[in-house]
């Protein structure tokens, strides 16, 4: 039977997409966090990890890893992905503005710009005073960020993506989705629909909104900072390419 529903965070079709979408974190993307990431210093904390696309690259270079998601849906995939992977490790469903763990961490980092799926300024600074009461001095804290293209030439309409993946044989998962970004708030808004499709039918509909902001990095520095972190240094992300610029945040508390 055919169903919809509309959410905040991703439900099952939008998780079923992406991950088939992108499985795995590139090879450059998991070296340039195994270079950087703490090896005998205790645990590390993958925040907003989502389906375990990082995560699971970082178990197999012998990291001991945990992850947090607030999606149920990204969080029983990545436990899947995991006991695929024959390893073992700890999954939190939580929010992170709201984060309270048992463990601290000698580093935590969030990947591909999930940090700034925390639109309101409130929810990002909680954030990241959670993170920092869950790290162990000096703990090392990594975000990766980006600002759109949109940000210096901001479309005259909605962009508009069409994109179709296959996850698995007879069954293809669509995405449409529209790309709003208001330049003077900050602020890009995605309204998608993703539709399973078995042959020519359309099984199920799932409907999502998000909201996502983005820094500069002056801008970055200055919220890592407030926030009580110190030694904040900014790189290019030698793995993220399209349109934009992104970049690496890292902080130690």
């Amino acid at each position: 039977m055919m169903g919809k529903r509309s959410m905040l965070a991703y439900g099952t079709l939008g998780t079923l997409f992406h991950d088939a979408d992108t499985p795995r974190a590139t090879p450059t993307e998991v070296a340039w966090y195994a270079a950087r990431l703490p090896r005998d210093a205790g645990l590390v904390l993958e925040a907003m990890a989502g389906s375990g696309r990082l995560l699971v690259p970082l178990l197999d270079e012998g990291f001991q890893v945990h992850g947090v998601d607030s999606s149920e849906a990204r969080i029983a995939s990545c436990e899947k992905r995991i006991a695929a992977s024959g390893h073992k490790t700890q999954l939190y469903r939580q929010d992170v503005a709201a984060l309270n763990l048992p463990s601290r961490y000698a580093a935590v980092f969030i990947a591909a710009g999930s940090f700034q799926a925390l639109a309101n300024p409130v929810a990002a600074l909680d954030a990241l005073l959670r993170i920092r009461a869950h790290l162990i001095d000096p703990g090392l804290l990594f975000l990766d960020l980006f600002v759109p293209a949109g940000a210096e030439h901001p479309p005259g309409a909605p962009v508009v993506e069409v994109r179709m993946v296959t996850p698995m044989e007879g069954t293809r998962i669509g995405l449409r989705s529209e790309i709003f970004i208001d330049v003077p708030m900050r602020r890009i808004d995605v309204r998608a629909r993703y539709e399973r499709r078995e042959s020519k039918t359309i099984t199920a509909r799932e409907d999502e909104t998000r909201a996502l902001t983005w820094y500069t990095e002056e801008e970055a520095t200055t919220l890592l900072t407030d926030a009580g972190y110190r030694d904040v240094s900014i790189e290019p992300a030698p793995w993220r390419s399209g349109d934009g610029r992104h970049f690496l945040a890292s902080a130690r508390t």
